[in-house]
């Protein structure tokens, strides 16, 4: 039945979105608010919060090109994805930081963000960086669940998070900031393994936001790893290149995650339909960002260390030594989202697998 009906929607990393309308002007928001969980790609401040968090992106030249030319704690020096996507399905705000004090009130009823860079699915991963475990944010948003009810009442609340866009944007560190350096986690798991148990933590995680009332998520396949810049400069021959088995990796992830099926292989569902998957412009991105960046996306050419807008480059910062990078995105391909229109937001107009829980 439609009202049991789970939406998830496979989107980029950094990817811009383009909503397909039937015209016409658009008076409100498409949904009417957009609730985020993940890492430094999504995380709009919330590790400016944490006094212990290695990873933040409260200094320059992060948010030069955002408003008021400060930073934010957007690992951006511009708008990340989230920012695009709240743009283009009408709304004149952006969900807060889940730990600022703008969390409150009314600013409640349009969202809210609980990503946190050097996050990722397995919790050890961000354990080790002390940043917000995905376990943690699900915590933070049943809080969140209950301050809305406080403010809007239970009925408008409980309409609101049924309507809303969940975005899930996560699961480079977990193999970049963990895996690939982790000797007794590599021992433990192979790249099989750890994918199988990366795509169930996100299938239990989906479980659990359906049961809480949340019907429309959208999760971010893994870019080509072996072709992010640090990946390149860490694991590569020295000559600039990818590397090859590190995006064999991606892939292996994201055929458990969206496969032909529509079904991952933890059991969530995925759509195929309503965006495209492919990774393969983020291959050469490295090399010619300004071929494959979308015109949305990309910023002026940044000087040296500087992050691109639209991408991400957590830096670790320690006294007296120079901040090393993090894993870092390069630019990837704009995205065809079709969502909703306002005048038909049931789970059962859009063209997107669907699902009974488990």
């Amino acid at each position: 039945m439609a009202s049991s009906q789970l939406v998830v929607v496979c989107l980029f990393v950094a990817s811009a979105v383009t909503v397909t309308m039937n015209g016409g002007a658009q008076a409100q928001p498409i949904v009417p608010a957009i609730i985020s969980f993940g890492d430094s790609t999504v995380d709009v401040g919330n590790n400016n919060y944490l006094p212990g968090a290695v990873f933040k992106a409260d200094y320059a030249p992060y948010g030069q090109g955002f408003a008021r030319h400060k930073a934010t704690g957007r690992f951006s020096d511009g708008k990340i994805v989230t920012d695009i996507t709240a743009e283009t399905l009408g709304f004149e705000s952006y969900a807060p930081p889940y730990l600022s004090p703008q969390a409150s009130g009314k600013n409640l009823f349009t969202g809210a963000n609980f990503a946190s860079a050097a996050s990722s699915y397995y919790d050890d991963t961000a354990a080790m960086y002390d940043a917000i475990t995905l376990t943690q944010q699900l915590k933070y948003y049943k809080e969140y669940q209950s301050k809305l009810a406080a403010v809007a009442g239970r009925a408008r609340a409980r309409a609101i998070l049924g309507d809303a866009l969940y975005v899930v944007s996560t699961g480079t560190g977990d193999f970049l900031q963990n895996y690939y350096h982790n000797a007794s986690l590599s021992r433990r798991y192979d790249v099989d393994q750890y994918t199988d148990l990366l795509v169930g933590i996100f299938s239990g995680f989906a479980n659990e936001l359906y049961r809480l009332g949340a019907r429309r998520i959208g999760v971010t396949s893994m870019p080509p790893l072996g072709c992010l810049p640090a990946s390149i400069r860490l694991y590569g021959d020295g000559k600039g290149a990818c590397v090859p088995r590190l995006n064999r990796d991606a892939e292996t992830f994201n055929a458990k995650l969206n496969p032909p099926s529509g079904r991952s292989s933890g059991g969530t569902p995925t759509s195929s339909s309503p965006s495209s998957t492919s990774t393969r412009p983020s291959a050469n991105s490295h090399k010619t960002p300004r071929l494959t960046a979308s015109p949305t996306l990309e910023g002026r050419a940044a000087g040296r260390g500087r992050p691109r807008r639209g991408c991400t480059s957590a830096t670790r910062r320690r006294p007296g030594r120079a901040g090393t990078p993090a894993a870092t995105c390069s630019s990837t391909p704009s995205t065809r989202l079709r969502l909703p229109t306002s005048s038909s937001r049931s789970p059962r107009s859009t063209r997107a697998s669907s699902w009974s829980p488990s």
